[in-house]
């Protein structure tokens, strides 16, 4: 008789195998005794494939040693079992792994048929069998398989590897059971309203993972039941549940209503399908509420670095209030066109020429030859062109900022080094001088707060701080100017009809086209929108600030 079957059942017998006398008979002692009865350890890897028999196992072969092989695993008997194996040591060990990994307290198998010839492993007949097994927690019942090879001897043996455990189960895994904890991205981020998921919005889908993965989540509690766990101890994968738990927290500072209305907004159907992007602010904190975007080169609301236009002439204005001394009332004379530099510079179709145009005026109807010539004039000393940046660093808190949970944005730049035509660019938010949507809410925000607080989507998360809070004096005059281009100047087609709203539109040249912008704020938010490709600021991104100031 083949010494792999002598403790085996008898042919006939069909029942299902179920382990006896667990009350009494030690689990401790069942994983380390090993008795096999009077069957010899089977030498490793005696089964090769230049000793295999000619022909696989025939199925009443496979079944019997298969009905063996699991009788003894099921008695505790795992030296015997593994002796059935044609590697006796590896699989010994991984049956004691099993019992002390999944704190076994019983075993039975049942459906033990073969069914022909293994697809898997040459030469082998397969055999398949249903596994109980009651554990930590609970009873897992699972379906299962193995292989079974013959010697040129007649010697059977089932071949081993790790999915004999547990299909599947890979080299270097093993199996838990009880308590499963809760693994790295598994945290449920959700709006500040505490129950609204932020992967619910399309737009912010990939920020809710990131934040997932890197943010500290708060309450949640252990699932219970069964996992695959790795060579480092982490669970990859859950196989049976026993008890859910629940998901730990990490809520931010979205604003799940306004998100709705932000989502919707970017799809305006006057943008005709362009990339859009969008950001909204709590002025008063600088948490924010909202963040949308349409197109497929990332998310542009955070990270699109672009040519902000004549919104950059907010940050202008208060350059020249606090380091000229001029007031809203100075004058600006609103030319056709103005050389800066041997650099020719234009203002945009409809912009009428007045020479007796204020500073204010030049703002609300966004005249560029006022802003180049009076920044020309005031800001640049002795080829240093670096005014305009000092202003953005000091009072409107440009730099690297984290908005909190491992998110991504872009930088904005108003390089402090400017040469040649870009000296008088900048004032108008071209040449070198790029900025985000983000950024460009804060501008507004800073304008309306009286004073910067940095962005962010954590609340608690650490905010840098600008050097020095914007004067009220200038505070004052751009508030006044920004209600002005929203009730009778270029924001005032898309925002006029909304009350306590400040506002500043721009375009700004790209290559072939030009990008719309614009950048309010109401007497709870501020905004900024940037459309690719949009014709002005107001005929695009006015469209999703004005949906985002109104409610939708």
């Amino acid at each position: 008789m083949n010494r792999a079957v002598k403790i085996g059942l008898a042919g006939s017998c069909t029942a299902l195998l179920v382990v006896g006398g667990i009350g009494t008979y030690n689990l401790v002692h069942g994983l380390t005794s090993g008795s096999a009865g009077d069957r010899p350890p089977r030498a490793e890897g005696t089964l090769d494939a230049e000793t295999l028999s000619d022909s696989p196992p025939s199925n009443a072969e496979a079944v019997k040693l298969t009905r063996a092989f699991l009788d003894s695993w099921a008695r505790r008997h795992l030296d015997g079992a593994a002796s059935d194996t044609d590697q006796p040591d590896t699989a010994a060990q991984a049956l004691r792994g099993y019992a002390s990994g999944l704190h076994l307290k019983k075993l039975t198998f049942g459906h033990v048929s073969s069914t022909g010839p293994s697809e898997v492993t040459h030469g082998a007949t397969k055999v398949d069998f249903e596994v109980t097994a009651r554990v930590a927690g609970g009873t897992w019942t699972y379906p299962s398989a193995l292989a079974v090879l013959k010697g040129a001897d007649g010697t059977l043996a089932v071949h081993w590897n790790n999915s004999v455990l547990y299909p599947g189960l890979g080299e270097g895994q093993s199996l838990t059971a009880g308590k499963l904890p809760v693994g790295a991205g598994t945290a449920k981020v959700v709006a500040r309203d505490g129950r609204t998921k932020l992967s619910s919005f399309p737009s912010l889908r990939e920020i809710a993972t990131t934040i997932g993965q890197n943010a500290h989540a708060t309450g949640g509690s252990s699932s219970r039941g069964v996992g695959v766990v790795d060579g480092d101890g982490t669970v990859v994968e859950r196989l049976k549940v026993f008890a859910k738990g629940r998901a730990p927290v990490v809520r931010t500072t979205i604003d799940a209503g306004m998100q709705a209305v932000a989502e919707k907004a970017v799809k305006d159907a006057h943008l005709q399908g362009k990339p859009a992007g969008t950001v909204a602010l709590d002025w008063r904190n600088g948490h924010i509420l909202a963040i949308a975007h349409t197109g497929e080169d990332g998310n542009i609301a955070i990270n699109g670095i672009k040519s902000p236009g004549s919104t950059m002439k907010i940050v202008t204005a208060a350059a020249l209030f606090d380091r000229a001394g001029l007031t809203a009332a100075s004058p600006a004379p609103c030319t056709d066109s103005v050389v800066a530099n041997s650099q020719v510079f234009h203002n945009d179709p409809g912009v009428r020429v007045n020479p007796s145009a204020s500073l204010a005026q030049a703002f609300a109807v966004s005249c560029n030859t006022s802003f180049i010539k009076a920044g020309f004039h005031y800001l640049v000393h002795d080829g240093d062109a670096s005014a305009l940046h000092d202003e953005a660093v000091n009072v409107f808190g440009m730099g690297s900022w984290s908005i909190g949970g491992g998110v991504a944005t872009t930088d904005p730049s108003i390089p402090a080094d400017v040469e040649g035509g870009d000296q008088a660019a900048q004032f108008i938010g071209q040449g070198r001088v790029t900025a985000t949507p983000l950024f460009m809410a804060s501008v507004a925000a800073t304008v309306r707060n009286g004073g910067f607080e940095q962005p962010v989507i954590l609340p608690g998360q650490h905010q840098a701080t600008a050097p020095r809070p914007i004067s009220p004096r200038t505070a004052g005059y751009l508030q006044s100017m920004m209600r002005g281009v929203a009730t009778s100047g270029t924001a005032a087609p898309r925002l006029g009809g909304l009350v306590g709203v400040g506002a500043k539109t721009g375009t700004a040249e790209e290559g072939d086209h030009t990008n719309g912008w614009l950048t309010a704020y109401d007497s709870r938010v501020s905004v900024a929108a940037l459309v690719e490709g949009g014709s002005s600021g107001v005929d695009s991104a006015g469209y999703v600030v004005r949906q985002l100031l109104s409610g939708g």
